[in-house]
This record gives structure tokens, C-alpha cells and sequence, in this order.
């Protein structure tokens, strides 16, 4: 995600808690993700997780908690009206390589005869 987009989408998520009564000054997070699950690829998990962080860092949010990076996904429970978060690891193995898609010949399946 390039900054501009990470900067549009945290302001629209921001501002849409505002709107529904929550106060800038007194926002907290908690950072979650960014895991590396394909190799070969780019690390735009690890890229995302650290611009959350200089975002909040940036705006003044406190960040009260981190869980980002490495190579295991991540179940995340919620809950908000206490502010606690259940994590648990998942243990899939990273994947190797991209599968790639491979093309039909032109033309169609048609047999003339």
C-alpha cells in the first residue's frame, strides 16, 4: 500500500469512528499482521505494518501493543468495549513458490471435421 492510500484509508477509519462518537485525542491500537506468507514475493505485509506505525506514531495515537512481521498467520479476536485482543498463531507453512497460471492456446475447443 503506498502512503497515500495507507494515509486515505486510516483517515476514512478515523474519521468514520468519530462520527459514531469515539474522540481523536483519546484513540489507542494495537497493531496486528504483516506476516510474510508467500516467499519469493515482496514483504507488502511488513511494509503495511510498519507504516501503521509511523502513521499513529505520526498522528499522535498510542500504540499500546504490537504482534507484526514473521511468517505465521494471525487469528485475531476483538473486543473493543474492553480493549482486549485474543491472538493466536496459525501454523500453516509458508508457502514456497506462486503457483503460476498457465494460459490455453489460442482459439477454441471446436474439433472441425
Amino acid at each position: 500500500m503506498n502512503d497515500f492510500a495507507g494515509v486515505n484509508a486510516m483517515e476514512l477509519l478515523i474519521n468514520g469512528m468519530v462520527r459514531r462518537g469515539a474522540d481523536r485525542n483519546n484513540l489507542k491500537a494495537k497493531v496486528f499482521g504483516g506476516a510474510k506468507m508467500v516467499t519469493g514475493l515482496s514483504d507488502i505485509g511488513g511494509k503495511n505494518g510498519e507504516f501503521a506505525l509511523e502513521y499513529l506514531q505520526r498522528e499522535g495515537i498510542v500504540c499500546l501493543g504490537t504482534s507484526i512481521g514473521g511468517t505465521s498467520a494471525r487469528h485475531i479476536k476483538f473486543y473493543p468495549a474492553e480493549g482486549r485482543v485474543m491472538q493466536k498463531m496459525v501454523s500453516a507453512p509458508v508457502r514456497e513458490e506462486v503457483p503460476v497460471p498457465t494460459r490455453k492456446p489460442a482459439g477454441n475447443d471446436v474439433e472441425l471435421f
